[in-house]
């Protein structure tokens, strides 16, 4: 990265927490680029500079959270949508800890980003983000294990509402409990206690 480009993605950060900053204490439509640029520490004709307006902003930060999410996951968990057809039924599992462990640490160490997006999901269009797990993952999945097509999306929603539920009470409570912990009652609640015994006696 050369000096433009670092001093570019330097102010970019910048901005992306600036809007992540206010978004906790109001909602989109009442952010103004005055209170951004403050916020960023930057001048109005820096924000224009990388941006057209606060949208181009939200898209920008929306990938940046996107990233950072992502970064907590190994390169083989997060190459998982091109094996799909190919690979073990067992391999599909995603409620393990390879999967889980990343995931929690993820919102351990960033509740306060992980709230403030899970309040703000329709603003940065992580419905859009869902649809295209659900069409290019969950589906497949599904798919190979031979689950009715009619009824893929409501057990979707039962399983991803029923775990950020469990999520949110750990973060509620101050993430007491460690990583492993919740990971465990996760799967104890998808799996069934007793399910999850007999699989740790092999």
């Amino acid at each position: 990265m050369n000096k433009s480009e670092s001093k570019y993605f330097n102010t970019a950060v910048k901005m992306d927490i600036a809007l992540i900053s206010l978004l906790k204490k109001k909602p989109l439509e009442y952010i103004t680029i005055s209170e951004l640029c403050e916020t960023a520490g930057v001048n109005r004709s820096t924000f224009y500079l990388h941006y057209e307006s606060i949208c181009d902003l939200l898209d920008e930060t929306t990938r940046y959270l996107l990233d950072n999410f992502l970064s907590y996951f190994s390169n083989e968990t997060k190459t998982i949508a091109i094996n799909l057809s190919e690979c073990e039924l067992s391999e599909l599992n995603f409620i393990c800890d390879k999967y889980l462990i990343p995931y929690l640490t993820y919102i351990k160490e960033n509740k306060e980003v992980f709230l403030t997006a899970l309040s703000h999901i329709n603003s940065f269009g992580f419905e859009k983000v869902y649809n295209r797990l659900f069409e290019n993952i969950f589906n497949p999945v599904l798919e190979r294990f031979k689950y009715p097509k009619d009824n893929r999306k409501y057990v979707m929603k039962y399983y991803l509402n029923g775990i950020n539920a469990i999520i949110l009470e750990w973060v509620k409570d101050e993430c007491r409990k460690s990583v492993s912990e919740i990971s465990d009652i996760i799967k104890d609640c998808v799996f069934g206690l007793n399910n999850i015994l007999l699989m740790n006696d092999f």
